[in-house]
């Protein structure tokens, strides 16, 4: 019998009325959404912004988050699945978002956000990937409500014992892990925007946002079940080799922000 050990299993869903469902990851999706749109608000009223702007920066930031992340998953991890079933791209609420097709997914939003707005490509993106950090924790708190994204077999006495999948042994909760470690660097970031934004040169935020998030990702993905089978035999796996050029971007900004302030 295992004692040191946590046995899971929640109910993904809140409630069920029929075929309609609320599910827990969808109140969190929404509510990193909530979040970070009090905190633009901080930030905008701070910076005497217009609330107009901070609207359509959220719809941006919306569509391309969804729209990115879900597309990042079906066509990253399994397209010969969902380019069979097309209509099972839709089901949003039902989990498989990948955080590296929301980072592409927001870079475009954004890119063309700033031709509109005629504000810095780099200046939206310092205040914007402040609220992503946290955006994070919800999601990560979401997978870990759905039982879904969770590390190797463990002997920590934390390790998660996820039943709604049929795991019998201990696995490391990597959503938690994960979810933490979001929340370490929205604080990080949030602290430097607050203390230093006058002084940096735009796309500091940014760049210390992309290797600090996907430097995260890039390390816990070493404990991680594979998501998809073609996986199992990589060096690497998908996550972290989306994750490198990113963390490459990120260096080169700071090495550039350096460069411009000499």
């Amino acid at each position: 019998m295992i004692f040191n050990s946590i046995v899971w299993n929640v109910n993904p869903e809140i409630f069920r009325v029929g075929s309609f469902a609320i599910r827990y990851y969808g109140i969190l999706f929404a509510l990193g959404f909530v979040l970070g749109y009090i905190i633009m608000g901080k930030i905008f009223t701070r910076e005497k912004l217009p609330p107009k702007f901070l609207d359509t920066l959220t719809t941006y930031m919306v569509v391309g988050t969804v729209i990115g992340a879900r597309l990042g998953h079906c066509l990253f991890y399994e397209p010969g699945y969902y380019l069979s079933h097309p209509i099972e791209i839709l089901k949003v609420w039902e989990g498989g978002l990948a955080s590296h097709g929301a980072a592409i997914g927001i870079l475009i939003a954004l890119y063309i956000l700033s031709g509109k707005a005629q504000k810095p490509y780099l200046w939206i993106l310092d205040r914007v990937v402040i609220v992503v950090a946290l955006a994070g924790l919800c999601i990560r708190t979401g997978n870990l409500m759905n039982s879904e994204i969770y590390g190797r077999e463990t002997t920590l006495a934390w390790g998660f014992i996820f039943e709604r999948t049929g795991e019998t042994v201990p696995k490391h909760p990597t959503q938690i892990y994960e979810g933490l470690g979001y929340f370490l660097i929205f604080i990080v970031l949030y602290l430097i925007y607050l203390k230093k934004s006058q002084k940096l040169k735009p796309g500091f935020i940014f760049g210390l946002f992309l290797i600090l998030l996907f430097g995260l990702r890039f390390i816990i993905e070493f404990i991680k079940e594979p998501q998809v089978s073609f996986e199992t035999n990589m060096m690497l796996n998908l996550g972290q080799l989306l994750s490198i050029p990113l963390i490459l971007a990120g260096i080169g900004l700071l090495v550039w922000t350096r460069k411009k302030q000499i």
